[in-house]
Order: structure tokens, then sequence, then C-alpha cells
């Protein structure tokens, strides 16, 4: 997630302080993805330093506004414009703990997916329960956030199924024509 360019699209909208800028992000996600305040001003400054926003005038220094530049407009319409690319994702933790489960000595993998199927159904379940429509169009931006959360962990529920069936059939035992071809070997 570009919490650089979702600031950069919520200053589009007019200048905005830390606070107010992590509550609008909330507020547009669904508060899905909590910022903590420190990660808005750490941004900002960055974000300043790169010339992407300036800092307005204020007479109260522990609120200093933000507004969006030019070079900061820019930025965000080639964001807008540019398709996320897949390879470019944090690396999967739950790809990587299964890869390694098999080929750890005593960890129980069909466990390890079953545990992680029955959080994940638990999303489901909590993600259905948040995603209740809004028929306002200002609830539309968290709901699509919603949608995408919960297809992604139904999606997940599929691949973990796939994992289980694929499991089941490496560690199924050996067919009788595979018992046959062993012993023919002399392997017995």
């Amino acid at each position: 997630m570009s919490i650089r360019h979702g600031l950069l699209a919520l200053l589009e909208r007019g200048p905005m302080y830390g606070y107010q800028l992590r509550s609008a992000f909330e507020e547009s996600t669904g508060a899905t993805w909590p910022l903590n305040v420190g990660q808005v001003y750490t941004t900002l400054s960055r974000l300043e330093r790169d010339g992407l926003v300036r800092a307005l005038p204020s007479s109260d220094r522990s609120q200093r506004p933000y507004e969006i530049t030019e070079a900061g407009r820019a930025e965000l319409a080639s964001w807008f414009a540019t398709p996320v690319d897949r390879g470019d994702r944090p690396r999967d933790e739950l790809t990587i703990k299964l890869a390694l489960a098999l080929t750890t000595p005593g960890v129980d993998v069909r466990s390890v997916v079953r545990n992680q199927r029955a959080a994940t159904l638990r999303t489901v379940q909590e993600l259905t329960r948040l995603a209740t429509p809004d028929p306002r169009p200002e609830g539309l931006p968290a709901r699509l956030v919603l949608d995408a959360m919960l297809f992604q962990a139904e999606a997940e529920i599929r691949w973990l199924d796939h994992c289980e069936t694929t499991l089941l059939r490496f560690a199924s035992p050996p067919t009788a024509a595979a018992d046959d071809a062993r012993k023919a070997s002399g392997v017995d």
C-alpha cells in the first residue's frame, strides 16, 4: 500500500494537517488499514523534501497544514495511470510459512493449513459483517476496500483447500501398481 500516494490523493481535496490526513485516510478505507500519526508526519516530511507537498504557514505550530504541489499532482496522476505490478507486492508470509513448514522436521503442515483456514474463515465472517451496504455515495470507497479484502480472503481459502488436496495426494499411500513395481525391482 502506498501511503505516500494516499496522502497525495487526500491533499488533492485541499490542505490538511497530519491528524486530518490520518482520519480522512481511515475514513476512505473503512478503517481497514489504520495509520499511525507518526507515519503520516514522517511521510509528509519525505513528500515535502521531494517537492510533492509544501507546508503552509500556521499560527499553531502543532497543526501545520500541507498542500499538494504541481509536482505532487503530476506524481499522483502518474500513480493513478500506472497499473499495480503484482511482482512489486510484498512477500506473502503465509506462502513462505507453508513452504518452510514442508521442509522443517516435526512440523505438521496439515495443521498449519487447518489453523490458517480457520483464521481466514473468521476473517471472512468479520468482513461480511462489516460489509453492510451503505447506500450513500461516500460509503462506496470503504465498501470497495472491504470487498477487496473479502475476495482476497476467499481466494486464500480456495488456495488453502488446494494446498490440502495437494498434500494429501503426495502423502497418499502407494497404489497397488506402485507396490508391484517396487517389488519387481527388488526394493522392499
